[in-house]
């Protein structure tokens, strides 16, 4: 099958004046031409265009490792054997930091099984200390993905495996200065938790979601 090409044809635009010569006058001209593409002959070939880049996006992460992404469009798409379109989408790596969401990510939980209730009456304590207990609390879900092996000597810790799904409550005695608990972790991110009872038992996970004003069932776990 005989191959067909594109013709290329010159047309020719402005014929104009750059500058002049000093004293003389003489104006030096310029001739502007364009290259224009001649439609392809019948049954000839069309080879891909695609426009400009878009821009790039935030970075997927809000705090560590993360990637961008950008992509542009088929402007003609390729015909009769033409060039194929090329990448259409580019991706890159990125550090994501906002301050607020990476204070929080480096955090360790220090967590108990809910059988070590806080909010337990205390004679001594003052009555300002009493009105911090009030505070609702709030119950944060997690997907375990990291268990030390030193989590099967505890009882309650060894029921702690990959994959499994965690509520732990963050009861008004355990909240700090900013009505929260240490550790309660960033969405979509893995941060790091420790049995504060059971020396050696550590891990990561994922929080999927936050509820306030919320109470965990039985045998959940608490933050301290």
């Amino acid at each position: 099958m005989p191959t067909v090409t594109k013709q290329r044809t010159a047309a020719k635009i402005t014929t104009r004046c750059v500058r002049f010569l000093v004293p003389m006058s003489t104006c030096i001209m310029e001739t502007v031409y364009v290259i224009l593409w001649a439609p392809p002959l019948a049954g000839g070939s069309i080879d891909c265009i695609v426009g400009p880049w878009g821009a790039w996006t935030e970075c997927s992460s809000l705090c560590g490792i993360g990637s961008r992404d950008r992509g542009r469009q088929v402007t003609i798409p390729p015909r009769n054997g033409g060039t194929p379109c090329p990448d259409l989408k580019q991706r890159r790596g990125c550090y994501g930091h906002n301050p607020d969401r990476c204070h929080s990510v480096k955090e360790v939980a220090k967590i108990l099984p809910d059988s070590y209730k806080r909010n337990f009456k205390d004679p001594w304590k003052r009555p300002h200390m009493m009105a911090k207990e009030q505070k609702p609390s709030y119950c944060a879900y997690f997907r375990m993905k990291e268990v030390s092996a030193s989590c099967r000597l505890g009882l309650w810790t060894s029921h702690l495996f990959r994959e499994k799904y965690v509520c732990t409550e963050c009861q008004g005695e355990a909240m700090g200065s900013r009505d929260r608990c240490e550790g309660d972790g960033m969405e979509g991110t893995r941060t790091f938790w420790t049995a504060t009872s059971i020396p050696g038992c550590q891990g990561s996970w994922v929080r999927e979601s936050l509820r306030g004003n919320c109470r965990c069932s039985p045998q959940s776990l608490i933050f301290v």
